[in-house]
């Protein structure tokens, strides 16, 4: 019996086995070009678990005759980092390339993610990162200037049952299936390939001979909540989310809350969506919500789950009970039309800063007083506005 898990064994070897991302593995799309050309790309693989970022890596370093060197961010430090690169090197002085691949890159500080610039830069090294985190926020901006950012989807229903399909035939098992738990095993899935076929190989361990729903449900335990980070549902919660706090309805902002946490939501996006809410709908009715958003934010960011559940439902508690006013966003939203309409109007002469006496003749800062509140008797606005 083989020790290897299912997942692994089933692991695809080239991009024509690879099923889902057709974004990515189209006849013309980025990863066949890539491979078609034999020309190495920094990559940022940015997806859920299960979506194949590790294969995919994998798969690109033999396509290009690349030694593949892995690295987990969760790991490995600044040290083992340059370790890559002295190895690197000598690959280099061989002739042969080298790719990098960084599991949770994420994880990785900015002085670690510095240490990859210079050498990603010269093409010493050819990097590839994998995180389910927005490469906006968590990577440095100088290294997704020198790379790629791919998005990985969660895999559909139908190519779930497909990757199924395929390890039950590698097992020769296609008969032990019954069609409901198949799709059941799909379902439970959230769209992760490892998630299917962990729980597949589970149930056969359980009853080789006739896996039906009840055997799935022995082997999963619990049914993942229908809801996936990049799908539809996940805009539909956190929009209810937003509308229960615009709302006051503290029952179900909280409610909203605890589905995204327990279906393993980003917090910090949650946060962030704290954040913005704070000015866009209190704003001026409640000046404390956005240090308090900010706060949280930062909580989050430095405590992390399970323990930041507390500052997350303080705040989302805080936000939802508040008084609320829109004047901020309508205040914003009326000056973004004056700036679109009149975008090169001259700023007046009389609020323009007179460093030369040349200027003070012409006019600039004529009748400005520096003092608290002055204004000045022709206002503040280009002619034009006014």
């Amino acid at each position: 019996m083989s020790r290897t898990p299912l997942a692994e064994l089933m692991r695809p070897t080239s991009l024509n086995e690879v099923i889902g991302q057709s974004h990515l593995l189209g006849e013309h799309e980025i990863l066949k070009s890539i491979a078609r050309n034999k020309e190495p790309v920094s990559l940022i693989l940015w997806g859920p678990p299960g979506t194949g970022k590790t294969t995919l890596a994998r798969i690109i370093a033999h396509e290009l005759d690349a030694e593949f060197v892995e690295l987990s961010a969760v790991t490995a430090g600044k040290k083992d980092v340059l370790t890559v690169v002295e190895h690197a090197k000598q690959n280099w002085n061989l002739g042969t390339r080298t790719i990098l691949f960084v599991d949770e890159i994420h994880r990785f500080n900015k002085a670690q993610q510095d240490a990859f610039l210079p050498h990603v830069e010269s093409g010493l090294i050819t990097l590839i990162g994998a995180t389910t985190e927005n490469p906006s926020f968590e990577i440095i901006t100088p290294l997704l200037s020198r790379s790629r950012v791919l998005v990985l989807r969660p895999l559909s229903k139908d190519e779930i049952i497909e990757v199924i399909k395929r390890a039950l035939k590698h097992l020769k098992k296609t008969k032990s299936v019954t069609p409901k738990a198949l799709d059941y095993l799909a379902e439970l899935s959230g769209g992760d390939a490892r998630v299917a076929l962990g729980n597949l190989e589970l149930a056969l361990a359980l009853n080789g001979d006739k896996v039906t729903p009840e055997t799935i449900k022995v082997a999963a335990q619990t049914k993942v909540p229908g809801y996936d980070k990049k799908g539809d549902m996940h805009y539909d919660v956190i929009s209810a989310f937003i509308k229960s706090m615009r709302g006051s309805d503290v029952q179900a902002t909280l409610y909203y809350l605890s589905r995204m946490i327990d279906a393993g939501e980003d917090p910090k996006f949650i946060a962030r969506r704290m954040v913005v809410f704070a000015s866009e709908d209190i704003g001026l009715a409640g000046n404390g919500a956005l240090s308090l958003a900010v706060a949280t934010f930062q909580a989050v960011e430095r405590v992390g789950l399970p323990e930041a559940s507390y500052n997350l439902y303080h705040c989302a508690t805080a936000l939802a009970r508040s008084e609320k006013s829109r004047e901020t966003t309508d205040l914003m939203h009326e000056a973004q039309a004056l700036a679109r309409q009149y975008p090169d109007a001259p700023v007046p002469l009389h609020i323009r800063n007179a460093p030369t006496k040349l200027m003070k003749d012409l006019g600039y800062s004529d009748g400005y007083k520096w003092q608290p509140g002055f204004k000045h008797e022709k206002g503040f606005l280009p002619e034009e506005i006014v």
